[in-house]
Parts: structure tokens; sequence; C-alpha cells
């Protein structure tokens, strides 16, 4: 795993959880006090706080950085004139829809396009100013951020690569991403985004809601699923680099643009329980069943961002790994079922066990609430006449965003022509059930 990266964090559930501590310089780090009258080497003591002063401890998320600049020094925010196809909630451009929705995979630009500019968004719910909901966008680049940091101030990003590795050079350090690796970049964290195989492509969702965290396991107990250990958070790294860089962010849904004489990349060193971090979904300790019938998909949530009821989640992060299935007489592909949650789909790798054909790497699907959906008529007659040895799931990796709110498509999303007009067409032709007369 090519992370530069420190072990051993996890996105805390109860208590206090993990707090870390890092320097890029010996000595950089106060010791004793957060903000003492004369810092180390006359750095900038700054507190980046992801939740309110006062949410409970368990709660509670922030980290201390010591910087060359502080981040507040900076000329005014302008408008970003550059065209973008980046939407925020409320999502009202287009009616929503009941109709299930599948796209083909986001083709890479022609032109040199950067991260920022190759971020389209297929949907999303809440409201960004309410702190409510998500939007789910993709990215497709040909281009790294050369002299141009971005950061979002609307809501944390969740990046699943899907073609194509990540260098994400945070404020808090660097992380080197991979398809089937992830990374979260705390809301407000400025970052570029380098390209070491020169173009990629992937999916972000941005989490406007509460921070996502480990699920409860229940029954499961102390084991199983994404392990604490596995998530990782960057060591200090900084530049320090005097010359014009853009910093642009994203504010109340739209992009704002101001040029600074510097790096902002520039935390010498900090400590907190607020930072960027990484996971393997390949460490991933899947729960399945050894006897008959298969656990609902919640058994593969990676993360969870819970909304104000319990057991239900703003979002999940939830992914279909590579796996055995070995249930007797069970039908085991996803069964046929209406869900009250709404699911964004997506795939990096391999093929999906319910569908046969269509839903190809680096393309989406849609299912809002309450609507149909399952196994195409080729997979559930394949799945039905199968003889149910044991059997390993090895060529795949998809994913879903699940959310509890309806997920509106943008306009973009309902007019471009990598929608497929023939995706309930896969539902179609399935015989009749025989009664007895």
């Amino acid at each position: 795993m090519n992370i530069r990266t420190k072990a051993g964090f996890a996105p805390p559930l109860t208590g206090f959880g993990g707090h870390f501590e890092t320097e890029a310089v010996p000595g950089a780090l106060p010791v004793g006090r957060n903000s003492p009258q004369k810092t180390p080497f006359g750095l900038y003591a700054e507190q980046l706080s992801g939740t309110a002063f006062t949410a409970p401890r368990s709660e509670n998320r922030r980290s201390w950085l010591y910087r060359i600049r502080p981040a507040a020094s900076h000329a005014p925010f302008t408008a970003y004139e550059h065209p973008t196809l980046l939407r925020a909630g409320p999502f009202d451009e287009a009616a929503p829809s009941p109709n299930r929705l599948r796209w083909d995979p986001l083709p890479l630009p022609q032109a040199p396009v950067d991260f920022v500019d190759g971020l389209v968004t297929y949907g999303g719910n809440g409201d960004v100013g309410a702190g409510v909901g998500v939007a789910i966008h993709l990215y497709a680049a040909t281009q790294a951020m050369t002299d141009r940091v971005f950061f979002s101030a609307d809501g944390e990003l969740l990046i699943v690569p899907q073609q194509g590795r990540l260098t994400l050079k945070t404020e808090l350090g660097v992380i080197d991403l991979e398809p089937e690796q992830i990374a979260v970049i705390p809301r407000g964290v400025r970052f570029s985004v380098g390209l070491p195989d020169g173009t990629a492509r992937g999916y972000v969702c941005e989490n406007y809601g509460a921070l996502f965290r480990l699920p409860d396991l229940g029954p499961i107990g102390s084991n199983g699923l994404a392990n604490p250990r596995d998530f990782e958070t960057p060591q200090a790294w900084f530049e320090d680099r005097d010359q014009p860089t853009e910093l642009i962010q994203k504010f109340q849904g739209r992009l704002w643009t101001t040029t600074l004489d510097h790096s902002p990349l520039d935390v010498v060193a900090w400590h907190g329980n607020l930072a960027p971090y990484a996971y393997d979904l390949r460490r991933f300790n899947t729960i399945n069943t050894v006897s008959f019938d298969h656990p609902d998909p919640s058994i593969f949530t990676v993360l969870t961002s819970p909304s104000d009821t319990p057991g239900t989640a703003n979002c999940d992060f939830v992914i279909f790994p590579p796996r055995w299935m070995v249930a007797e007489d069970t039908f085991r592909p996803p069964w046929f079922h209406r869900n009250v949650m709404s699911e964004f789909m997506g795939l990096v790798s391999g093929s999906y066990d319910a569908k046969e054909g269509g839903f190809a790497p680096g393309g989406a699907s849609l299912h809002n609430q309450m609507n149909g959906h399952g196994p195409d008529r080729a997979s559930y007659e394949k799945a039905v006449a199968a003889d149910l040895k044991p059997h390993r799931i090895s060529d795949t990796m998809a994913f879903m965003f699940e959310s509890c709110w309806v997920i509106r498509p943008t306009k973009w999303a309902t007019e471009t022509p990598l929608a497929q007009p023939d995706y309930d067409a896969v539902w179609q032709g399935f015989r009749k059930a025989e009664l007895p007369q």
C-alpha cells in the first residue's frame, strides 16, 4: 500500500478517539500549550475545527496546525468564472423522477483538465446551507493541479478512485491513492491533486451532514468489516514555496477563487483528531452467511454518516468486494427489493454479480427510494439454475452511496448521452409464475 501516512487512525465512534501529533521539522510542535505566546520558529498556531466547539467530547473533532503563514492571509475571493458542471444542494435543476437510471462511464477529457475542472455532479439531496445531505460527483482529469489548491467549505470529500492513481497533497500531509483505496478530506482542508499516471477518473461523495465514522458492530462483536487499525493519517509535510498559487474554494455550492503569493500547503506540524485519512478497501473483513439466505447489504458498510434518526443514515458508504458465497438453498445475488433508502452505485473494477452487462467500471446507477430493483433477467435465470457449490466472487469492487433521502439528479445527469435510455429493459421478459390449477 503506497501511502505516505502514519498508521493507526480510524474515525472514532465513542470516547475521545485517536489523537495524533506529527512534525516535519523537529521541535516545530509546541509542548504543553496549543497556542503559546511564542511558537517554535515563529510558526502560526491555527485551530481547524470540524465540529462546533461545544460538541460532546466523543464527537468533537479538531486539530491544531502550526504553519509558515496564517490561512487568514489572502485577498478577497471572487467568483470562479470557468464553466463548471459542479452543483450543490438543494438540487432543484430537474424534477426528481422515480425511474431507475444508469449511466455509461464518464469519458476522459480530450483537453488538459485538472481535478477541480473535471468534477461533474450526478445528483444529491439535502441542503448545503442546512448541513444535511450529500452531493455525488464524478471526476475525469488529464492534468495535475499545478500552482492550484482546492477546498470545500461545504462538506467532507470521500474520494473513490476508479482509474489512475492520485497524489493528494494536503495541508496535513501527502496521501498516494490508487483504485480500490479511498481517502476522506475533511471540510475546509486545502489540497491539490497530482496524477502519477497522467489521467484519472473516479467518484466523490461530498458529505454535508454528520462526519463519516465507523458503523456500530452490534451482534458482530468487536471485529469485522472495516478495522480501525487499517485507517491511516498522513505525517506532517509542507511546501515552503513563494510563488503565485490559485486557491479555489467551494462555498454554498459556488466556486470562488483568490491568488496567494505562496503555497498554502505550509503546515509544518499538527496534532489533534481531525485529519485526512485513507483506507484500502481490500482490507475490508467481509461478514457473510454460512447457512442460508444472506444478510442485508448494510453488512458491507465501511463508513456511515448518521442522521438525526437512530439507525438511519444521512449517507452510508457500502462496498461489494471479493468474497465467498456458500449459502445453501439460497438465491445468492441481491434479491428483488424496494427500499426506503436511495442507492447510488458505482463500479471500481470487474463486474457486479446482479448485472450481466451495461454496468461498466466508471459507470453509475441510481435507484431511488421505494422503486423496485434487483437482478436483471439474465442474472436471475443464471442464479436460480446454479449448482450451489461454494463459489468465490473474485473479480469485483462495487460500491454504494446510500441515503435516507431521495437523490435528485442534476439537469446534466438527466440529459447527458451517457444516460442509458433502455435501462428498464433489463427487467423485461420475466416469465409469469405458474400456480397450480
